[in-house]
């Protein structure tokens, strides 16, 4: 059984984490599979979006600590060199927007892979948990980076400190993800993901890149850098379609160009 399941329809490439029965958790070769299929979805022209979701009731439960303690095993340092560092850097390079749906808990690892997608959507029943720290370890895959900037600082060390959960609907309130749909609604991420694929591809790209960048600048720094991209983005097909759907008053048809 595929530890990645990987479905391309309707310019979405939709991807699914395999391995229920251990809640999703990551190994070394899961993790390849999942390399693997986001370098598929980034050198595929024709997907526009992508989608990640889990099988079974839960997103990720994270690393799988097997493979962590045992003596024969790869050691953190590599598991964070082979497996986490470089998915979250292709979720966060691939020039293309990336949707998650949590269908259930999403902890350690997982929980920041989640949350370092474009958009993500949680099922009511979800829960984030900041693991580490239960386990006397600190919080990787982008962690430290990412939820302060999406919470603010006093909330990601409470929650990095004490491992507590955070249901969907908190994490929702206080800007951790976009939104929290029923349990049985992931359909709306879904069709999330399916309407951005029909956007302009080239010019959404560019502004994740600039939403990459606006951390670490200036003001100054990055319109600069949004002037280099608008010159970019005002030279793409899609710029010209919307342009010209605008003025004759029609709907735009992008083509991702």
């Amino acid at each position: 059984m595929n530890a990645v399941l990987y479905e391309k329809k309707d310019k979405v490439g939709y991807i699914t984490l395999n391995r229920p029965d251990v809640l999703n958790s990551f190994n070394i070769p899961m993790g390849k599979e999942l390399r693997q299929v986001l370098e598929e979805c980034r050198d595929d022209d024709s997907i526009r979006a992508l989608y990640l979701t889990g099988a079974g009731r839960a997103f990720c439960a994270g690393q799988e600590l097997q493979e962590a303690i045992a003596p024969d095993g790869p050691g953190i340092g590599t598991i964070v060199d082979e497996t986490y560092n470089p998915i979250i850097t292709l979720i966060r390079e691939i020039p293309k927007p990336i949707v998650c749906g949590v269908n259930g808990v999403a902890a350690g690892a997982g929980a920041n892979i989640a949350l370092a997608c474009d958009i993500t959507f949680a099922v009511e029943s979800a829960k984030f948990v900041q693991a580490f720290s239960s386990i006397g370890l600190i919080p990787d895959s982008g962690g430290t980076h990412t939820l302060p900037r999406l919470i603010g600082y006093q909330r990601a060390a409470a929650l990095m400190y004490t491992a507590d959960k955070v249901s969907a609907q908190e994490a929702a309130d206080m800007g951790m993800i976009y939104r929290c749909v029923p349990d049985d609604g992931l359909s709306e991420a879904y069709a999330f993901a399916s309407r951005l694929a029909s956007r302009p591809t080239k010019g959404i790209g560019m502004t994740k890149m600039l939403l990459n960048q606006s951390p670490v600048n200036t003001i100054f720094e990055q319109l600069t850098l949004e002037r280099d991209a608008q010159i970019k983005a005002f030279d793409t097909e899609d710029c010209k379609e919307g342009v010209n759907a605008f003025l004759e008053k029609r709907k735009p048809e992008y083509t991702g160009r």
